[in-house]
Parts: C-alpha cells; sequence; structure tokens
C-alpha cells in the first residue's frame, strides 16, 4: 500500500521546506522571540519559496495541494527548528482565508486572497471576546445595517497576528442572538475606529503577536461581507476540522522535536562519568515518549487523510475524528515536553534552551482550536453518550 505521506513529490516538500526552515528560520527564530513578532519579510521569503500558499487553490493564488501537504510543511517546520507560534503567525491567514474562498466572492478574493498568500498582506481571524471563551454563537460584537455600510461596535481578545494585521476577517452580529445572527465581515485595520487596544503578552508563542481589538463605529462596506448575512457561524464551523486536525500536527511535531532533542543531549550530557544515555531509567523516558509521539501521529494522520479525501467538513465523523486526535496529540505532547525538559535538567530551565520555548509553546495547544474539555463534549455527544 502507497505510504501517502512518502509520494516523491511530498518527499521533495518536506526536503525543501526542512531546509529552508534550517536556513531562514531557525537561526532567527530567538530575536523574534524576543522581539514579540514575525517580520513582514517572511511572509514573502515563504511564499516566494512556494510554502505559503499550501493549500490553497491556484487558481485563487496559492501553491495547491491538501491537508495532507499543509500538514507537511507543519511537520517539517517545527522538526528542524521552528516553532508552533511561529507556525501560528506565519500561516495564520489558514484560519483568516478559507471563509473568503468558500463564499467564492472574486471582488474579496482579489484584494485579500491573493495578496495575502503573495506575501503582501497579513490577515487576521477575529471571534473570541472579552468573556465569551469556546462560545462562537453567543458573541456580541454588533454590525448594524447603516445604507451601504455596516456599523461595528464590540471588542475580540487573543486575536493571532492582529498587532501587524492588514485586514481583520470578523465575527459580527448582525441578527438575532444564538448562532442564526452571526455574519462575518472583512474590516481594514487601517479604518477608523479600529484599534489594537492591547498587545498581549503570553507563556508562550512569544514570536506570535496577540491582541485586543477594539471596534468603536467602525463603518465597513457591506461589500466586505463574506457569505449571507446571518450566515458565518457556518462558515466559522466549517473551519474547526482543519483547524483542529492543524494543531494536532503541531503537537506531535512537537513531540518528535522534543524528543529529537532530548535523544542527543542524552548521548552527549555526561554524568558521573557516563553518558546520560546509558541511564535505563533515561532509556525508558525515551521509548516512553516515542510510544506516545507515534500513537499521536497515526490517529492524527488517519484522521487527516480521511478529511483529505471528503468534501463534507460537517461529516459528524470528521468532527469527531478531529477532536479526538487534537486531544490525544495534546495530551501526549504535554507528557513529551515535560519529559524533554527534566531529561535536560537545569539547561531545559534557561530560556537559551530550544527545549523552554517547546514547553512554553505546548501549552496553548489545549486551549486554542476548542478547549479539551469542550472537545470532550463534543465528542461524547457524537458518540451518543
Amino acid at each position: 500500500m502507497t505510504d501517502r505521506w512518502a509520494t516523491p513529490e511530498r518527499i521533495a516538500l518536506r526536503e525543501a521546506v526542512a531546509a529552508f526552515t534550517r536556513d531562514r528560520i531557525a537561526p532567527h527564530l530567538p530575536q523574534w522571540e524576543d522581539d514579540g513578532q514575525l517580520p513582514r519579510s517572511l511572509h514573502r521569503e515563504t511564499a516566494a519559496a512556494g510554502f505559503l500558499g499550501i493549500g490553497f487553490e491556484e487558481k485563487v493564488g496559492g501553491d495547491g495541494g491538501d491537508l495532507i501537504d499543509i500538514s507537511i510543511v507543519s511537520e517539517a517546520i517545527v522538526e528542524n527548528g521552528g516553532s508552533t507560534g511561529l507556525l501560528a503567525s506565519l500561516y495564520t491567514h489558514g484560519i483568516a482565508l478559507p471563509h473568503i474562498v468558500e463564499a467564492g466572492n472574486a471582488e474579496l478574493i482579489d484584494r485579500y486572497v491573493r495578496p495575502t498568500l503573495a506575501g503582501e498582506l497579513i490577515g487576521s481571524l477575529g471571534i473570541t471576546e472579552p468573556g465569551g471563551g469556546s462560545n462562537v454563537a453567543g458573541i456580541t460584537t454588533r454590525a448594524a445595517r447603516d445604507g451601504g455600510d455596516f456599523v461595528v461596535n464590540g471588542a475580540k481578545t487573543f486575536i493571532t497576528s492582529s498587532v501587524r494585521a492588514d485586514f481583520v476577517t470578523t465575527a459580527v452580529r448582525t441578527g438575532e442572538a444564538g448562532h442564526g445572527g452571526i455574519s462575518l465581515l472583512v474590516i481594514d485595520t487601517d479604518t477608523p475606529g479600529f484599534s489594537v487596544s492591547r498587545n498581549l503578552r503570553k507563556m508562550g508563542w512569544h514570536c506570535s503577536d496577540t491582541g485586543e481589538l477594539a471596534f468603536d463605529d467602525v463603518r465597513v462596506p457591506a461589500a466586505n461581507l463574506v457569505g449571507e448575512e446571518n450566515g458565518g457561524f457556518y462558515l466559522v464551523m466549517q473551519q474547526f476540522v482543519t483547524e483542529r486536525l492543524s494543531l494536532a500536527v503541531q503537537a506531535y511535531a512537537t513531540c518528535q522535536r522534543a524528543l529529537d532533542l532530548a535523544v542527543g543531549y542524552a548521548r552527549e550530557r555526561e554524568t558521573f562519568g557516563r553518558p546520560l544515555i546509558s541511564r535505563q531509567v533515561i532509556r525508558h523516558k525515551l521509548v516512553e515518549m516515542h510510544r506516545r509521539t507515534e500513537a499521536a501521529r497515526a490517529l492524527t494522520r488517519r484522521a487527516i487523510e480521511r478529511a483529505a479525501d471528503s468534501g463534507d467538513k460537517t461529516d459528524p465523523q470528521l468532527i469527531l475524528d478531529a477532536a479526538i486526535a487534537k486531544n490525544q496529540a495534546v495530551e501526549a505532547v504535554e507528557w513529551v515536553v515535560n519529559e524533554a525538559v527534566q531529561i535536560f535538567g537545569g539547561m531545559g530551565y534557561m530560556r537559551e534552551s530550544e527545549i523552554d520555548r517547546h514547553y512554553r509553546d505546548a501549552r496553548l495547544l489545549g486551549i486554542g482550536g476548542g478547549a479539551t474539555e469542550v472537545l470532550n463534549d463534543l465528542a461524547a455527544k457524537l458518540l451518543g453518550y
């Protein structure tokens, strides 16, 4: 049976991304962590290399490929010295653009999708609100129709790449309470009344700028409506499977990187005259780290293959697969990075150590894209429990 993850084309993709990461990302990542953001030039470099638009069709300005190809890019970046924080910031368009593409408005695609995939614009997705958490149906940011415009008032928080963003694909309430009254608007960040009210400092993902947004009578042309008015909830829901599987990939890729770093350190580090890896307790830790990594990878890849073959993003089985895979991978990465830091000992607690970054970054994976508890509850409903 052919391994869909190891075709000649995908092997070449993995090798190219790995080389790009080692050359253009890994040496600079510590500085970007200190800066609190990525340089805009990295978006242009990644686009020129042919990696920024993976997963988007060429007809909208992308580089082609499917969810497997997207996952290979994520794996190659993290496993060669990148980080999940970098992925979140460099590829924020992976959650900001799909709704626009899905809706099919040619004008919006030309104005936002094509230049973003070319590295010329940075997009963000604005859904979460202060006090709102995972309850997408409960958003309160209001967009009132006024002639040919919508006037937006409200706030968003924990919004990735929003400090640097040129536009925010924003969930707003245009109708009644609940999921039926939500729409999506593309809001340019230079629009009067829009502001980044706070640049949020985080435990991890330091290179990924995160902001709190304020909308004070922001006037947005009705032409910036994505899809049908009051139909935004379904556009958002359709992207959750992909987002959750992408986070699961980030989790098991971090597992692999943490394991590789731990093995390398254990071979080099001597204690009481012997290599650390000669200690049975360390070897057993490494085996358990390997086992959990492989299990998370296998479960997630199976779900990704099913999703890549399906044209129905609302299929309950796919939704279940994504929830289970994400939770399994999150559980694995939280355990693996903890053990990796333990193997590194005092050096693992130093900011100069790469494993320190992965330890901090991994903590967000069980929160973003649907908290572990929310996904367990969703899985229980889908399983009929």
